[in-house]
């Protein structure tokens, strides 16, 4: 069997040293190789306890005393896997945390299969609340709960055909809701235009790079792809774009995975190309699988592209304090003026929607939004500066929503 190197090295695997460290509703300390975490794994509602038992090259260290009560429960997503499943994704996922006590009172999981970006953005968000705040600084006060959600289960159909973004979200909002964890971490371009009752979205932490990166293995850019070479996406807004500058070559939209199962599949010849967002790569420490950068003007990207937002509940004054720390004033501003366009176009996964808010050389908004048709015969684009103030730019996104609107016409999202 290969080594788990070698797996990384020809799946595009990320490396990370192994440290042990506490999961703190076990009592246990688990080291395994390629990660290492505080980690709960939770699938909704709660499954009937069981004892297990688990030999593998991994260290379990048994704790005496009474652990921790954490100060803070991060929810994320993630797919739980069963018993068989753990020696399989030892070798080909690389990552697994497991232990062979009971992690609660009502859930024992054993395994889970991560989202890996989904997991990267609550380490990040864990590091930079310990740096805050010294309370959080000590062992065991913040703990990461990963949370089974829809979008992630089922990878066979695009996500229009299953219920839009909001299959990413529903699960972690309705555990945070219902006291399960303490803080919802997100990927802003998942998260849909409303938000659940009993919740709020007061944090956006500092953007990354919104670009989309092109990947191949045998081309430079889109433009040096043979006619009828074919692109793997699952972002309608990314085909409608490429089709409309590239109608010859194919897209296909039901290219789903995370980041390393869409490079697997790129690898394996599946397709000649893909799209992935710069940011995510970035998260996971993989750009140099990327082989250009599109630029804004080649590849306007999805509304909220690379930002992180952190939700709780509206009644929990502590958690919005914690949060107030960590957000990033100009990301929120530029966030809700993009998600204005959004909300002003009823977008959705069937929609070919991208927009952009961003601070120019003057320290004003520019606006750039657009709208397609799913065949991306035809394209939508237009343009709008002003203050950089939420006023002016939740403004400025509804008008620029209402202006394609009424040139789109009728029927326009069904061509």
């Amino acid at each position: 069997m290969e080594t788990l190197t070698s797996l990384c090295a020809s799946q595009a695997l990320v490396s990370h040293t192994a440290r042990p460290m506490p999961i703190s509703a076990a009592g246990s300390s688990v080291s395994a190789k390629g990660y290492a975490c505080s980690i709960k794994s939770r699938a909704f509602p709660p499954r009937k306890q069981r004892a297990s038992v688990l030999k593998a090259a991994v260290a379990v260290e048994q704790q005496t005393e009474k652990p921790k009560v954490a100060l803070i429960r991060i929810g994320t997503r993630g797919r739980c896997l069963n018993f068989n499943s753990i020696f399989y994704y030892v070798g080909v996922v690389g990552f697994c945390c497991f232990s062979t006590t009971r992690i609660s009172a009502q859930f024992d999981v054993i395994a889970f299969k991560e989202s890996p970006l989904a997991l990267a953005q609550a380490h990040e968000t864990r590091e930079k609340l310990m740096a805050a705040h010294s309370e959080l600084a000590e062992e065991g006060a913040i703990e990461i709960v990963i949370i089974k959600t829809t979008g992630d289960k089922i990878l066979s159909q695009p996500l229009a055909d299953i219920g839009g973004k909001g299959l990413f979200t529903k699960e972690i909002d309705e555990a945070l809701i219902n006291g399960d964890i303490d803080i919802a971490v997100h990927s802003m371009k998942d998260v849909p235009t409303y938000l659940p009752e009993q919740t709020i979205l007061p944090c956006n932490m500092d953007r990354e790079d919104v670009r989309d990166a092109f990947i191949s293995l045998n081309a430079s850019s889109l433009a040096d792809l043979p006619a009828g070479s074919i692109i793997g996406t699952a972002s309608l807004r990314r085909k409608s774009q490429i089709l409309h500058r590239y109608p010859s070559l194919k897209v296909v939209e039901n290219f789903r995975g995370n980041v390393q199962t869409r490079l697997r599949k790129l690898n394996e010849g599946v397709v000649h190309a893909t799209l992935l967002a710069l940011a995510g790569l970035r998260r996971l420490n993989m750009t140099e699988n990327v082989t250009a950068t599109l630029s804004i003007d080649d590849m306007l990207p999805a509304v909220a592209q690379g930002a992180i937002g952190i939700a709780c509940r509206s009644n929990d004054d502590k958690m919005a304090e914690y949060l107030a720390s960590l957000n990033h004033e100009e990301t929120r501003l530029a966030v809700t003026c993009e998600r204005a366009f959004l909300l002003t176009l009823d977008g959705s996964c069937r929609t070919p929607i991208a927009g952009y808010a961003s601070r120019d050389e003057n320290g004003d908004c520019l606006f750039k939004g657009l709208v397609a048709s799913p065949d991306g015969t035809r394209v939508l684009e237009t343009s709008r500066k002003g203050p950089y103030a939420i006023d002016d730019m939740i403004l400025m996104g509804k008008d620029a929503g209402k202006e394609l609107l009424s040139r789109a016409g009728p029927g326009f999202f069904n061509s």
